[in-house]
């Protein structure tokens, strides 16, 4: 399992929040809300963001509230995984059970720029940043939790 996109950056403590406002929690669609993905924070990231990009942000990225929204959104917008130096915990989950892929490396989150262009091996954890020619690594996901992300998510995956 591998992905390549290009880096929209964030800081830390980016909370659940600002990655889906609570004014749009009263719907569904995935669409929806995909499209007000990181609007607090970036208002031009909606039109930025391309499929297969990545995410990398600092310390407690997703802290906040318990919301499955805030992955689902992310993961809508066309977004194919979130690197951060820490999760919070109930987004790190979230994030596994609707099959968003991240990866903590805090190397690759000090390291990587906005707007390179970065590939990532899941079988391996490593991160290539081919704009700079730098590699850094991160711990692989187990195989039950590659197979979660592959299948789209713990739903899918019982299936």
């Amino acid at each position: 399992m591998n992905t390549q996109g290009f880096v929209h950056k964030f800081p830390d403590n980016v909370d659940t929040d600002v990655i889906i406002p609570a004014r749009y929690l009263n719907t569904a669609d995935h669409k929806e809300l995909a499209a007000h993905c990181m609007e607090d924070i970036d208002p031009q990231f909606i039109k930025k963001v391309q499929p297969a990009d990545i995410i990398v942000a600092g310390w407690n990225f997703g802290c906040g509230s318990s919301r499955e929204h805030a992955p689902i959104a992310i993961k809508e917008a066309g977004v194919s995984c979130v690197i951060a130096k820490t999760f919070a915990r109930i987004f790190y989950r979230n994030a596994i059970n609707i099959g968003l892929a991240i990866l903590e490396c805090e190397e690759a989150a000090d390291k990587i720029q906005p707007g390179d262009e970065v590939s990532i091996d899941f079988d391996t954890g490593v991160i290539q940043n081919l704009t700079r020619g730098e590699q850094y690594k991160a711990e692989p996901f187990p195989d039950f939790i590659k197979d979660i992300i592959d299948k789209g998510g713990l739903l899918k995956s019982l299936r």
